[in-house]
């Protein structure tokens, strides 16, 4: 009786020490090192589908202008492109949306978005944005470099304008 008495004793304490918590089973130590981390804070590019979200808010903006419109001119996106380097030359960054005149309609807003586009396509121009869901940026870019074949003869020569 008396073994059993401390058999049931020992297993009791068995299973007490059974419930305790164990390192590397239950509990793991901790150490923390400290590395001194560099963080490149990288800027976002700018898709297509944030401009054309840019241009649906001037659309709508231009929406309000539009019962005022007397009368329609013929614009041109060449003059456009002419009016939006023009501004970059007098800033260095220009909001987006300050490009359009909403009070143009959507016609004026249409030739504004394909005239930058356009300036973009050729380089002239660069879209720049700080950070996500910032204000877009325009800022005058540089005119890539293109090769002039003139009576099958290759001359190097930088991209032109034309005005």
């Amino acid at each position: 009786m008396r073994r059993l008495q401390e058999y049931e004793r020992f297993k009791r304490a068995a299973e007490d020490m059974e419930e305790l918590p164990r390192v590397d089973r239950d509990t793991f130590p901790a150490s923390a090192e400290l590395v001194e981390r560099r963080v490149v804070k990288m800027l976002p590019t700018v898709t297509m589908q944030e401009m054309l979200v840019a241009l649906r808010d001037v659309m709508a903006r231009a929406e309000m202008f539009a019962h005022h419109q007397v009368q329609r001119e013929r614009l041109s996106v060449r003059q456009r492109m002419s009016d939006v380097l023009g501004t970059l030359r007098t800033q260095s960054f220009v909001e987006f949306t300050q490009l359009f005149r909403p009070e143009e309609g959507r016609m004026g807003i249409t030739v504004t978005f394909s005239a930058i586009l356009e300036l973009l396509r050729e380089g002239l121009i660069e879209i720049v944005q700080a950070e996500q869901f910032a204000p877009i940026h325009v800022r005058a870019g540089s005119p890539r470099h293109v090769t002039l074949v003139v009576n099958n003869d290759l001359s190097e020569a930088g991209a032109r304008t034309e005005q």
